[in-house]
């Protein structure tokens, strides 16, 4: 089973950082992908920023410039500079998992537990 451990968040003021980890136990299944979501009050989940096991990054468009993930094997960072009032949320890490067995091949992911990031003014 996959299992996810997120930690980093916490309350800070506008214009400070604040850095995310997520460590992902695969037991012996690979995470193709990692990254990390968010949701404020009121509005649906969205992506802020992803990285594959090729290094490949994606970033939503509001945090670019901002944030920046990096990848050492299974554990994911994210660096969030300049923060932003608007950037409250609670992150959620994901993974996309590839479990490859001699009958086939199956993906899926997983989610974390969240946790609260909150910038005040």
């Amino acid at each position: 089973q996959v299992q996810l451990a997120e930690s980093g968040g916490g309350l800070v003021q506008a214009g400070g950082s604040l850095i995310l980890s997520c460590a992902g136990s695969g037991n012996g299944k690979m995470l193709t992908r990692l990254g990390w979501h968010r949701q404020a009050p009121g509005k649906p989940r969205e992506l802020v920023a992803s990285i594959t096991v090729g290094d490949i990054v994606d970033y939503g468009d509001s945090v670019k410039g901002r944030f920046t993930i990096t990848r050492h094997q299974d554990t994911v960072y994210l660096q969030m500079n300049n923060l932003k009032p608007e950037d409250t949320a609670v992150y959620y890490c994901r993974t996309d998992v590839r479990h490859a067995d001699p009958w086939g091949t199956c993906d899926y992911d997983v989610w974390g537990q969240g946790t609260q990031v909150t910038v005040s003014t």
